[in-house]
């Protein structure tokens, strides 16, 4: 018997549940989910976008054309500029951007629409009062009738359409301004788009005279009030100068009103008081500054200079001569030297000549501030006298200064108004606007709309964008497994394999290639022992030699005999599994396939993790574990390991209902010691397999307590001894509790989840709630994928990537 490998067996990894770990997501992931979402919701992208493009198309062919023609219109004011300057009316004032959308509102407006509406005729043309045009036209000419009409219900339909076709707009920032209209005729539309410029033009026309009209006639009433109001006035004024005796002497005062003589003297008798003041500010100066320079000891050369005498400037002079001579005969001969005494004794003298000097220019200031001082308070006292005396006078002028400023202000108005009336009068003779025609609409040559660009563009953009918002939904909704790295991100696990969905009934043709012939050698090598191992290359340690180990004899004398190793077979002794469950046994019967290679990635899994006892459990009945599990057994088998495949599932024992039907004991026979293994179990002429079942009649209500007892773990205990691997097909997780009752028994678990079925909050609570399973589980196994979707979701586990890369000897299913 070979020994597995040895490879400690990592745990599953627990993490926290999804939604508590932060994600970080690149530019490259989110592409990756992007191109991912448009791969696995393609049909409804492409339905969705066909039909968005189909609508699309349904618009084109049932929507008329439509011309639009444009005429170009210009808000400009230089035509009236010169009589703005010379005569300008009351309201005009220089054109800006806040004018021009004023008038671009004014061709908005119902009354130019009703204009043109008239001008042409519009109410009796069908395209304005008749049913709209397309199919919903269609649907309402035969579906409603609206009867007969009053010309106004006209007026208003007619308009209602006029506005919806029109179109207005301001190029830029410029004064030009776009009239555009779409119409089903090229040459209406083209006429229509001038009326509207005719019937605004001819609009402001009408509004600049009817407003000059009324202004006029306003403003010649107020004038003659103004007129009145003005002489009444003038007389005023006289009969109060009169009666005050106020006499001007020319000019004007500070007020406004004629200058007085009281107001001249006041005026110049404060001109000498401020001179005076500045005079005796700057005696007091100069003799502040005597003074400080007097407490000196011998004036520094900026003050005496800044005094300009010419006095202290010798005696200084001298001073500082006599001072060098000094310092110099004390260093040579001493300070108490005759010489130097005497040298010092003259400069005492030289000081007190210049502060001699100081004493009388500071008397000379002191006499020059006394002067300003007394002629300030004479000003002042002056002043205060003539203040006095023209208060009374200013008290009478206050009247005075009222009544003219009413009469002048009178004048003002009335000549305003005058102005006013005389260019209003003039206005009226020049019927001019600030609006031209630049560029006349002319019939266009091509169709504006529908364009079947633009329809076919928005039909795109608008299915993809639905299709997008669909696809998301289903994502949204869709919580089952679809892929292997759905799988391995929400439960923390490795997917082992995907395997595709299976028909049950029909016995598949047995491909007799020379890689079908050489995979069924490897199992009668195994049971007859006919080749010794040691003619072989060395086995290892993970199972037998495989098929490219064998050399070109072993071939020949395998093939021999392999004919007569099928066909010996003693009924009496043995029990044969039912080879007509094609399902059951479709590794061997397509060795070279991806499906069989899905369970020999599954194997080398079980034997990196060092798994020799496997059980096979699912969540709900129906995933296919026990499909599973006996393809698993019978790829292991085929490859020539001793496998022995049990029954587990002692509530429903659907996988010895297949293979052994005729089977009369089963496991809990074995188990209790009533028939020995060799003849309940079952074997397989080509793997040599071995299947031990469960008897349906010998089905118990506590089958938890069988399969975690003593006696199934003694069992397990003598096949592990007997047989390189051990695969139970176990009962699923969900109805019953059987799997948890055995965790102390097997080496590993494979769980087995139905593709785009089982529901993954299920499996996430039956596995990461419950470590003692998760701690020993192989791996998960995603059954009944659908191939042609599955290429959506990761391509390379689809048809199409086998396809590819090992044309038809390698892929999924024939």
């Amino acid at each position: 018997m070979d020994a597995p490998l040895k490879v400690p067996r990592q745990a599953a990894v627990r993490t926290e549940p999804e939604g508590l770990l932060e994600e970080t997501f690149t530019v490259s992931d989110i592409v990756e989910r992007v191109t991912s979402l448009i791969r696995r919701q393609s049909p409804v992208f492409v339905f969705i976008i066909a039909c968005c493009l189909l609508l699309g198309l349904v618009y084109l062919f049932t929507t008329p054309p439509s011309y639009t023609s444009h005429a170009m219109l210009l808000i400009d004011s230089s035509k009236l500029r010169f009589l703005q300057e010379q005569q300008a009316p009351v309201g005009d004032l220089p054109i800006d951007a806040a004018q021009v959308e004023t008038q671009l509102e004014i061709l908005k407006s119902e009354n130019i629409g009703l204009s043109v509406i008239k001008e042409l005729k519009l109410t009796e043309d069908p395209e304005f009062v008749g049913a709209s045009v397309g199919l919903f036209g269609w649907l309402r000419r035969h579906l409603l009738s609206d009867g007969d009409q009053s010309q106004t219900r006209l007026e208003r339909q007619a308009l209602k359409n006029f506005l919806a076709k029109r179109s207005i707009t301001r190029v830029g920032r410029t004064y030009v301004l776009d009239l555009g209209f779409t119409s089903l005729n090229a040459a209406r539309s083209a006429a229509i788009a001038n009326a509207i410029a005719d019937a605004y033009i001819v609009d402001q026309l009408e509004a600049k005279y009817q407003a000059t009209k009324r202004a006029s006639g306003w403003l010649q009433d107020r004038i003659k009030e103004l007129r009145k109001q003005a002489s009444d006035a003038d007389r005023a004024v006289l009969d109060y100068k009169e009666k005050n005796k106020i006499i001007s002497v020319g000019g004007a005062s500070t007020g406004g009103g004629p200058r007085l003589l009281g107001e001249q003297q006041l005026e110049d008798l404060n001109t000498q008081l401020g001179s005076a003041r500045a005079a005796a500010e700057d005696a007091k100066a100069k003799l502040e500054r005597i003074n400080d320079v007097m407490q000196r000891d011998v004036p520094d050369a900026g003050v005496a200079d800044s005094l300009k005498s010419e006095v202290i400037n010798r005696l200084r002079n001298q001073y500082l001569d006599t001072a060098a001579k000094e310092a110099i005969w004390s260093a040579r001969y001493g300070e108490n030297h005759l010489a130097a005494v005497n040298l010092r004794t003259q400069m005492s003298e030289l000081r007190r000549s210049i502060h001699d000097e100081l004493g009388r220019i500071a008397e000379s200031y002191k006499s020059d501030y006394e002067i300003a001082k007394t002629r300030v308070e004479g000003l002042e006292q002056g002043l205060q006298k003539l203040v006095a005396s023209s208060q009374l006078t200013n008290r009478d002028r206050l009247g005075l200064t009222d009544l003219e400023s009413t009469a002048k202000i009178y004048h003002s108005i009335y000549d305003n108004f005058l102005q006013k009336y005389m260019e209003a009068i003039q206005q009226q003779s020049f019927p001019m606007t600030e609006a031209r025609v630049i560029s006349a609409a002319a019939a266009p040559e091509h169709k504006s709309k529908p364009l079947t660009i633009v329809v076919l563009g928005v039909a795109g953009i608008a299915g993809i964008a639905l299709s997008f918002g669909v696809a998301v939904f289903r994502e949204a909704i869709d919580r089952v497994f679809r892929s292997k790295r759905q799988v391995e991100q929400k439960l923390h696990a490795p997917c082992l394999a995907v395997l595709p969905l299976l028909t049950s009934g029909e016995r598949p043709k047995r491909n007799m290639g020379p890689g079908a012939i050489l995979s069924s050698i490897v199992p009668a090598l195994g049971a007859s022992g006919a080749v010794a191992r040691s003619e072989r290359q060395p086995a290892r340690e993970d199972g037998p030699a495989s098929i490219s180990q064998l050399t070109q004899s072993e071939v020949s004398r395998i093939s021999s005999g392999a004919s007569s190793l099928y066909l010996a077979e003693d009924a009496s002794a043995k029990r044969r599994i039912d080879a007509t469950q094609a399902i059951y046994r479709r590794v061997v019967e397509y060795p070279l396939t991806a499906f069989a290679e899905e369970f020999r990635s599954i194997k080398v899994a079980a034997d990196l993790g060092g798994s020799r006892v496997i059980g096979v459990t699912s969540t709900v009945p129906g995933e296919g574990k026990s499909t599973i599990a006996s393809n698993l057994a019978q790829s292991i088998a085929h490859a020539g390991k001793r496998v022995i495949l049990l029954d587990g599932d002692l509530r429903n024992p659907s996988l010895s209902r297949a293979l052994a039907r005729s089977a009369r004991a089963g496991i809990l026979e074995v188990m209790n010691g009533q028939i020995a293994l060799e003849n309940a179990a079952f074997s397989d002429e080509r793997t040599s397999l071995r299947f031990l079942p469960s008897v349906g009649s010998s089905r118990v209500a506590h089958t938890n307590d069988i399969l975690g007892s003593d006696a199934f773990k003694s069992l397990l205990g003598n096949l592990r001894k007997n047989y390189d691997y051990v695969i139970v097909d176990l009962s699923p997780m969900a109805p019953v509790v059987d799997v948890r009752a055995t965790t102390d028994m097997f080496d590993s678990y494979i769980y087995v989840i139905e593709w785009g079925r089982t529901r993954i909050n299920l499996v996430e609570h039956q596995v990461l709630d419950f470590p003692e399973i998760q701690d020993r589980l192989l791996g998960f196994v995603l059954n009944k994928a659908d191939v042609q979707a599955l290429d959506r979701y990761e391509t390379y586990y689809g048809k199409s990537y086998y396809t590819k890369y090992y044309g038809d000897q390698y892929r999924y299913s024939d």
